[in-house]
């Protein structure tokens, strides 16, 4: 008895905090983001997985949608367009010769990033977290 209470209070607090993470990512809150992984493919070539590291891009990024900018390490690029579509936050700009796309699960704060140029394109996926004044939120 007292594990399926445990088990009923566990899956309560799951619930509770997954809405809680879902009202996070809705572009009203600074974001601190982690590259986890990276795909670099030059045309008529095959595509190589590797780490953000690897191919030049931070490991961190924050993103604050009332200042529309995209910092990482050593830049920061402007937000030229955002858009809300199907659950998802869509930014896009212009960084080293190159358009870029980052795109945010508004649920589950999972994102994608494209940099791409007429010879090839980088892939980049993370997750983000709330940032506030220096200090992440952990959802």
């Amino acid at each position: 008895m007292k594990g399926i209470l445990f088990g009923l209070a566990f899956f309560a607090l799951l619930m509770s905090s997954t809405t809680a993470a879902a009202e996070n990512f809705d572009g009203s809150e600074p974001l601190l983001c982690a590259s986890v992984e990276a795909i670099d493919c030059v045309a008529d070539s095959q595509c190589i997985r590797d780490t953000p590291e690897s191919i030049g891009a931070p490991q961190f990024l924050r993103v604050d949608f009332d200042g529309k900018q995209i910092t990482g390490t050593k830049r920061t690029s402007s937000v030229l367009h955002k858009e809300e579509s199907q659950g998802q936050i869509i930014l896009q700009g212009m960084e080293l010769g190159m358009g870029w796309v980052f795109s945010l699960n508004q649920l589950t704060g999972k994102f994608s990033a494209t940099l791409s140029a007429s010879d090839g394109v980088f892939v980049i996926f993370g997750a983000c977290t709330t940032y506030h004044q220096g200090k992440s939120v952990i959802p």
